[in-house]
């Protein structure tokens, strides 16, 4: 996956820009700086000197400026839906106009306040119970909170082709973990901010600052208990580890203490009788506090959890105070953004498709999918190749590489059969109420898929989505139309421009069936090990060299990128940037151009092409959170560390050996 935090991604840049060029900008270098001595900074250095982060923002770059055209689009498309109060009733144009619009009136948001939510503020107060405990966590899993743990619905890893129920850790307000574990003067210092937001929170909620404080400690150290018995980041990243399938009586008596009967009877599921439990050991500490813990502390936090996943929703004083924490502490954001963002992205969030279907129409055209179809094919080839010459693969488990890669599903753009929005009912009354509706429609249609054939051809991003991803269990490439735009992707850019920039982004999802995690699963997306031991003891010695490799880099002072979690990451960049090269010396036609910094070759346009798309910068805030939560290194070292291991930018850029860019061959990181 390109990126991560797609909510947060939602957050643009201001306005539209003009297209930009289509492949590097010469004016975004310093060439004051050697290639073969930091190539990030040579590329991009003078783009990172001369760019201010807008005050809304906590990072800024390329993927901003792509998604600020594509939000000027939807912009359009959502204000003129609202302003028509004559589209036919249940058509997606009253939908989206509908939910645009009641997210906009600003006036009525105020006047409600918090009341909308009443009733289910009553129904946690009126708690009196274990079993009204276990019930009303289900109800508010449904509007799409984080209470306890988290409830979802998809193909079962070891039979991919049905979908199972899934329970997995949750119940925390705070990025990770380690954000409650760790001892060091930041991470208590942010605990105190956090401590207090909570008590504004429950103030705001109408408690006397005696009580605010009591339930703010009550919440941090139950949610402090999940936390401990949750898994690592690294440990997730491990499908083997995360895959417990288990009888219902089985889960009751693991996880003993929670009124299972009673929860799964909320959500009318009486009839499952198996599902896959992720983290066992956190349903065992789930058990634990729902016997041990007073009903008084659950009521607390599941207030807390209800506020914490509605209060972007409610009048100004909830928004103001969501975003002073999770915007300014956590991320370093300086100032809220327009409220038309805010409310587009959670339009899209809620009626993703109907919304795409309307975007498509007027900004992705046929022309652009078949261009990126037959990227994907050259990709695709080039990857074939590389299988087939691998030295340290055996013929075994090649062929069975080759036939998962040829069974790889490709999606670009949209979906050819569009979601049906029929039984959502929207209208300009209240945001809070459009918002709880979409999810509970959501919920309630994935909850309907248990035991059903998975849809292959089903999407889970949106249309609009500027990201890119594989997904193992579906053995499956998405390109949403969000991403296949300049300077990621033009139709009619040169070959250097659209392989560099797009085609490393094909080659690196394509590789993600190939990575630590997903070469565990098979061609059809079922989690078992087909490979010979002693494959996978090659795979695991070449790819421990990649994470000692990013775990030498230090982003900031005393903080190191975790190369164990980067690791699928950083093996898909490399992995991405090799086939991608590869595909376009295949099909290249380019000659050299002169530039405003000078002539370049094809083969270095090709580089400069990929690393014109990592241009970013970032406040410390969020790159400390990023260093600790994120799977992804910061851009720039996704730019030079796959670098320093590829011939072939040495050759295009005559590097030395001895350059920074220029690792010992003992050193460097051959898989592909």
């Amino acid at each position: 996956m390109r990126y991560v935090g797609f909510l947060l991604a939602l957050l643009l840049a201001a306005g539209a820009h003009a297209e930009p060029p289509r492949g590097f900008d010469p004016a975004n270098m310093d060439t004051t700086v050697n290639p073969c001595t930091d190539f990030y900074q040579y590329a991009v250095g003078g783009w990172v000197a001369r760019t201010t982060i807008p005050a809304e923002y906590s990072k800024y770059g390329v993927d901003q400026e792509v998604e600020a055209r594509t939000f000027a689009v939807v912009k359009d498309i959502l204000e003129t839906a609202a302003a028509d109060t004559h589209a036919p009733e249940g058509s997606e144009r009253q939908k989206v106009g509908d939910f645009f619009a009641a997210g906009m009136d600003e006036a009525r948001i105020e006047r409600e306040g918090v009341r909308p939510l009443t009733p289910l503020f009553a129904r946690i107060a009126a708690l009196r119970n274990r079993e009204e405990l276990a019930a009303v966590i289900a109800a508010l899993q449904e509007i799409g909170t984080s209470a306890a743990f988290s409830v979802s619905v998809g193909p079962d890893d070891r039979n991919s082709g049905t979908n199972v129920l899934q329970l997995s850790q949750g119940g925390l307000a705070l990025p990770d973990r380690e954000y409650y574990l760790k001892r060091d003067q930041e991470s208590t210092s942010l605990r105190r901010a956090y401590l207090e937001h909570l008590v504004r929170m429950f103030w705001l909620l109408g408690d006397s600052p005696r009580a605010a404080r009591r339930n703010a400690e009550t919440v941090l150290r139950l949610e402090t208990r999940l936390a401990r018995a949750s898994m690592t980041r690294d440990d997730l990243d491990d499908p083997i580890a995360t895959y417990h399938k288990m009888s219902r009586p089985t889960l009751f008596k693991k996880a003993e203490g929670f009124a299972w009967d009673a929860f799964f009877h909320a959500l009318a599921l009486d009839g499952v009788r198996t599902l896959i439990v992720r983290q066992p050991v956190f349903f065992r500490e789930l058990g634990k506090l729902a016997r041990g813990r007073p009903l008084a502390e659950w009521k607390a936090y599941l207030r807390w959890h209800l506020i914490y996943s509605t209060a972007g929703y409610l009048s100004s004083p909830f928004v103001d105070e969501a975003f002073a924490f999770n915007g300014t502490v956590l991320e370093g954001a300086k100032e809220l953004p327009p409220r038309w963002k805010l409310v587009l992205g959670e339009t899209d969030q809620a009626l993703g498709e109907a919304l795409g279907k309307l975007y498509v129409e007027r900004a992705f055209g046929p022309q652009a999918k078949q261009k990126a179809l037959a990227l994907v094919a050259n990709l695709q080839a080039a990857l074939r190749a590389r299988l087939q010459r691998l030295a340290w693969m055996s013929e075994p488990t090649k062929t069975q590489a080759i036939a998962k890669l040829d069974a790889m599903r490709v999606k670009i753009g949209y979906p050819d059969v569009w979601r049906d929005y029929a039984g959502l009912e929207i209208d300009r009354s209240s945001y809070v109420k459009n918002v709880i509706a979409a999810r509970n429609f959501e919920f309630r249609r994935s909850l309907n898929k248990i035991g059903t054939p998975v849809d292959r051809s089903e999407w889970s991003t949106t249309p609009i989505t500027n990201n890119a991803f594989y997904d193992p269990t579906l053995n499956e490439l998405v390109f949403p139309a969000g991403i296949l735009q300049a300077p990621y992707f033009h139709p009619d850019a040169d070959d250097a421009a659209n392989y560099g920039d797009i085609g490393t982004t094909i080659g690196h999802e394509l590789t993600h069936g190939f990575d630590n995690s997903g070469r565990q699963y098979d061609s059809q997306g079922n989690l078992r090990d087909w490979w010979t031991p002693e494959d996978a003891k090659a795979f695991a010695e070449r790819a421990a060299l990649m994470v000692l490799q990013f775990d030498q880099f230090e982003p900031l002072p005393g903080l190191h990128i975790s190369g164990s979690l980067t690791l699928a990451e950083n093996l898909a960049d490399l992995g991405g940037l090799a086939i991608a090269y590869d595909a376009f010396k295949s099909v290249q036609h380019d000659a050299a151009t002169t530039g405003a910094s000078g002539d370049f070759t094809p083969e270095q346009r090709f580089f400069l092409s990929y690393a014109e798309t990592w241009r970013f910068k970032i406040r410390p805030e969020l790159a400390r959170a990023r260093l600790v939560t994120d799977e992804h290194a910061p851009p720039k070292y996704r730019v030079n560390g796959p670098l320093t291991n590829l011939e072939e930018f040495s050759a295009a850029f005559k590097c030395k050996p001895g350059d920074a860019m220029v690792r010992p061959p003992e050193e460097r990181v051959n898989l592909w």
